[in-house]
């Protein structure tokens, strides 16, 4: 599709036939459906879903100088109704409608796509509010005709509960998980812990890089007491050490990738030989790839990835993805999973969430390439 879809009669009517078919699904398991304004505030994007997002979102200053953003998902709108409207828990909520995104790496592909989805909020049963959304998911594909796809999973439980595993300060602890999506970041603050943190920096080097990359930098006051913060940090960080083997092993994880049975045997191998017991997550993943089975989705065609994060910094636990074909190659028809500390940045307290969304056009090209109607 171009960078600025047209819609023809044919397009319209495909894609509301089809969007019926998913409302109706969705109705029928008990999904409320809303829907967002296209306009939203810039702040509840921009603080809550990374640095992914925040480059690919569309902004705009109002008259009165509000900054707003056309609607980068719907999730985040759609949460924060719930806990401004004070809904009642489990929620069940759908949609189905316009997202605006822009593609750095592919600035050809559509800056607006059509999205349907699915949100369960407050169920505090995780394995079976897990089993739902995936059900949903899968029913979703089948039910307009795309039963041919792939599933790609991973959990940042896993990775989290390494993490609080390991000898750091809670700040440490934070930043790791954090940018646990975030390419190559993590294996570098890996390597530095291994090796002991790194040289601690001096005051004039620190003005210096401070300097490089600040486009204004803070003068008087303000200026000493990020350089004295920067210089604290710069010292404890020196002095941090990770077992150069722990941290190797943690590195290697993240290189695992394969069919998902295979993937979690190599997982508990790597960690078993690094003396690190992490029974509980692997167990729950394991227990996973049973409940996968159980919904007809054959083992063979679902890999489990150690280091995906689906790009968005909401995410907490168990994240997925379904791809089919189109005719230019594999492409991702689905994608969600947990999101429980989202609603309480929003307000609600500790809520678990959960959920799907849908890329309706994508859904609708892959049935196409398949010989669907």
């Amino acid at each position: 599709m171009p960078a600025f879809p047209y819609y023809d009669a044919a397009d319209i009517g495909a894609l509301n036939d089809q969007a019926l078919v998913l409302l109706k699904l969705f109705a029928a398991r008990g999904y409320t459906r809303e829907e967002p304004s296209i306009l939203q505030p810039a702040d509840i994007f921009l603080d809550r879903s990374g640095e992914e997002i925040r480059r690919r979102t569309f902004t705009l200053t109002d008259p009165s100088g509000r900054e707003l953003c056309l609607r980068p998902d719907l999730t985040i709108p759609i949460c924060r109704h719930a806990v401004e409207s004070k809904a009642k828990f489990p929620a069940r909520l759908c949609y189905n409608g316009l997202a605006f995104r822009y593609q750095p790496k592919r600035p050809l592909r559509p800056t607006q796509f059509f999205q349907a989805g699915v949100e369960l909020l407050g169920l505090t049963d995780a394995v079976v509010g897990e089993t739902e959304v995936l059900s949903m998911a899968f029913e979703s594909l089948r039910a307009v005709g795309l039963g041919d796809f792939e599933m790609r999973f991973g959990d940042l439980a896993l990775f989290g509960a390494l993490v609080d595993a390991l000898e750091l300060p809670p700040h440490w602890r934070t930043r790791l998980k954090r940018h646990f999506w975030r390419a190559g970041y993590v294996e570098t603050l890996l390597r530095r812990l291994g090796s002991g943190g790194g040289a601690s920096l001096s005051r004039r080097q620190i003005e210096a890089r401070l300097d490089a990359e600040a486009g204004a930098p803070p003068a008087g006051r303000e200026r000493q007491e990020v350089i004295a913060r920067a210089m604290e940090r710069a010292a404890e960080a020196a002095t941090l050490h990770l077992d150069p083997a722990i941290a190797g092993a943690i590195t290697k994880l993240f290189g695992i990738s394969g069919p998902a049975g295979e993937a979690l045997d190599e997982i508990s191998a790597l960690l078993a030989a690094a003396g690190i017991t992490l029974d509980a997550p692997l167990a729950a993943m394991r227990a996973r790839l049973k409940t996968i089975a159980s919904l007809g989705v054959d083992l063979s065609r679902v890999r489990f990835t150690a280091h995906f994060g689906r790009n968005m910094e909401y995410y907490t636990g168990f994240v997925f993805e379904l791809w089919s074909r189109d005719r230019e190659g594999p492409v991702q028809v689905a994608g969600g999973g947990r999101y429980d500390t989202l609603m309480e940045s929003l307000g609600a307290g500790h809520t678990s969430a959960i959920g799907c969304a849908l890329r309706t056009e994508r859904m609708l090209a892959a049935r196409k390439f398949a010989g669907g109607a």
